[in-house]
């Protein structure tokens, strides 16, 4: 990596300011019931939109690899701003629920998707023998923004209400993504660098390329399982407390800051050991611990210390995962073409999204959605023992 016209601490100083700004979306639940006593809306139907938000951010990590070679990372970026912020900018003038999944939902998901792989891959190619702790800075940065910004707009929405919210809420975003973006620099790749866990791949695979190997598709059940259990957990986390913890409504809700101060540590921790020991090994643990803790909410009496310690246990996990995964691909295809090949696996975010709240429809229940997700980390667990990287020899490819 090299480019003579930046220091390399102002890209992450910039890609932080950038993950921060993207980072805010996830504040969309203090928007629900203020968008309800508005505008006389369902609950159900409002909620929707941060689905659709999701689903819009994972389908644009598709497409962003392309769009980044095709304009550079800084326009590509900066050009996201400035949509994500005019998408919520827009959003305070809405008055029907088509214009707020469009919005809110596609518009501003897939402005958001579009900038958080690009600046997340952009960064771990300035540092290829860093990606883990790298990786966690920069989705540490994203969850951080979700933190201090569910603090300022619930202050917003209190003082001058929702529609306002939205629109200073658009500014601020459109702001700190765009001027982040003015920090950032192409990584120029020089040569794939290579440590224990990649000797065997000697190249930069595309896409197709990828698509070849059976890696990419072990890859992808491993992300979804990692996925579904940290996003079902968050998505339910409360309700969780109340029903098998027999907790009340203030204490099982710490459940909800507790997810997120371990989610973080998670990443910055796990991200970090990832660059000191086999990376597969560290998602070993991390699907083991979180069998464990899934059956433990499935099949033991529940009280306040067992439910908080498997809360901690699988958010920890799931921010590690959620670091590792970008380095994993890194490791196993490259760095080259790591934006687009890391978009292919994860779109196991936007299904496993939607897969535990199917299931949990599907099977009438917590537990049983538990006993699924624990099979899935047994078999997750499993194939990060045995999962090798990629070899090619006289151009086949295995």
């Amino acid at each position: 990596m090299k480019s003579k016209d930046i220091h390399p601490g102002f890209i992450i100083l910039g890609t932080i300011i950038v993950q921060m700004g993207l980072g805010t979306i996830y504040t969309w639940s203090l928007f629900n019931q203020p968008l309800v006593n508005k505008i006389d809306w369902e609950l159900s139907s409002v909620a929707i939109t941060f689905s659709i938000t999701s689903f819009a951010l994972a389908f644009a990590t598709l497409f962003a690899g392309r769009l980044q070679e095709k304009w550079g990372i800084r326009k590509l970026i900066a050009l996201s701003g400035f949509i994500l912020g005019l998408g919520l900018i827009l959003t305070s003038q809405v008055s029907s629920l088509v214009m707020l999944y469009l919005l809110a939902g596609i518009v501003v998901g897939f402005a958001d998707g579009t900038a958080y792989i690009t600046s997340l891959s952009n960064l771990i190619k300035w540092f290829p023998n860093r990606k883990g702790l790298i990786s966690g800075v920069s989705v540490s940065a994203y969850g951080l923004g979700s933190l201090i910004f569910k603090y300022i707009n619930t202050a917003l929405i209190n003082h001058v209400g929702i529609s306002q919210t939205f629109f200073y809420w658009g500014i601020i975003v459109m702001v700190m993504v765009v001027g982040g973006s003015l920090l950032l620099r192409e990584a120029i790749i020089d040569e794939t660098p290579m440590n224990t866990e990649n000797t065997q791949n000697k190249r930069d695979y595309t896409v197709k390329e990828m698509l070849v190997t059976k890696q990419a598709y072990l890859l992808f059940i491993m992300f979804f399982t990692a996925c579904m259990s940290g996003l079902y957990l968050i998505s339910i986390v409360k309700d969780i407390g109340v029903q098998l913890a027999n907790l009340n409504v203030a204490v099982a809700a710490n459940a909800v800051a507790m997810i997120a101060i371990f989610n973080t540590v998670g990443r910055l921790i796990l991200g970090s050991l990832s660059d000191k020991v086999s990376r597969l090994k560290v998602i070993a643990f991390t699907f083991l611990i979180t069998a464990i803790a899934v059956l433990i909410l499935s099949f033991v009496q529940l009280n306040y210390g067992i439910f908080f310690a498997c809360v901690a246990a699988i958010a920890f996990c799931f921010g590690g995962n959620i670091t590792i995964f970008p380095a994993i691909v890194g490791d196993f295809f490259g760095l080259k073409n790591h934006s687009k090949n890391y978009g292919i696996v994860y779109q196991g975010f936007g299904l496993g999204a939607l897969a535990g709240s199917f299931i949990a429809a599907f099977l009438g229940g917590f537990k049983p959605t538990f006993i699924i997700i624990g099979i899935l980390c047994i078999l997750s667990f499993i194939i990060a023992i045995v999962i090798k990287p990629p070899s090619h020899s006289k151009g086949k490819i295995n």
